[in-house]
């Protein structure tokens, strides 16, 4: 065998062994990931239907963060604060409107926005009660300087997501890093179409994550299958070379 042929066929033989290998490691990394958010879905849903406790005080703050504190169901006594609603555009099942933040003040007097729900377009939401509650919802984390292809712009009261530390400092507040989602009222059902209604309509969060790492393994796993059946029909091409 000519040694250019045998140099060609060794190259392609290394070149088809890591193109493999990387395959199966990609493939294997997936379903390690799968196995990943299988374990964040589950603990997550542990908190979303977890009864509400005490949200984190000003103590704890600077300790929160996505893993151990996103989407935990909690509650705040205090009252919401008059005046101070800021409508971030928002997109349900409902259709497109606002989601309606309202600052709340705490027992021990620091402030938390509370997400009061859903309104709809050319609808100017119902002030919140003002008199001593407690509010339950979902722990959510800020989502600073806007929306992917919009900014935030506080001095026009044009606001595309919901960055606390924005809508705090343009309301002259100090609040928590985090807002709360508040859980649908009992007789919300009454009041659920909010294009005609001014109550917003709460307990509208999704909690869905993307889990397609099956999907992305086969693939890695098919493509490392096609090198080794690529590899062998080139050796068995070969062998009949050489029989003939």
């Amino acid at each position: 065998m000519p040694i250019r042929r045998i140099a060609t066929l060794s190259l392609l033989s290394l070149c088809g062994i890591i193109l493999s290998s990387g395959f199966i490691m990609l493939g294997n990394w997936q379903l390690e990931r799968r196995v990943w958010k299988l374990d964040l879905i589950e603990r997550i849903d542990s908190r979303v239907h977890a009864p509400a406790e005490i949200a984190p005080s000003m103590e704890d703050w600077a300790a929160i963060n996505q893993a151990d504190d996103e989407y935990r169901h909690v509650l705040v006594d205090g009252q919401f604060l008059l005046n101070k609603d800021t409508l971030v555009v928002a997109a349900t099942e409902l259709g497109s409107g606002y989601w309606v933040m309202t600052p709340f003040q705490r027992r021990d007097n620091s402030t938390v926005l509370i997400n009061r729900g859903y309104i709809g377009q050319g609808i100017m939401p119902l002030p919140p009660e003002t008199a001593p509650q407690t509010i339950t919802g979902l722990l959510r984390l800020s989502e600073p300087n806007g929306s992917v292809l919009r900014e935030n712009s506080p001095t026009t009261g044009r606001w595309y997501s919901r960055d606390v530390a924005a809508i705090a400092d343009h309301l002259e507040l100090t609040a928590a890093p985090y807002f709360i989602d508040a859980d649908a009222k009992p007789d919300q059902a009454q009041n659920d179409n909010s294009n005609l209604s001014p109550a917003p309509v709460a307990g509208l969060t999704v909690v869905k994550f993307h889990n397609s790492h099956m999907v992305y393994a086969v693939t890695w796993f098919s493509l490392a299958l096609s090198v080794l059946i690529a590899g062998f029909i080139v050796w068995r091409e070969e062998r009949r070379r050489k029989v003939d």
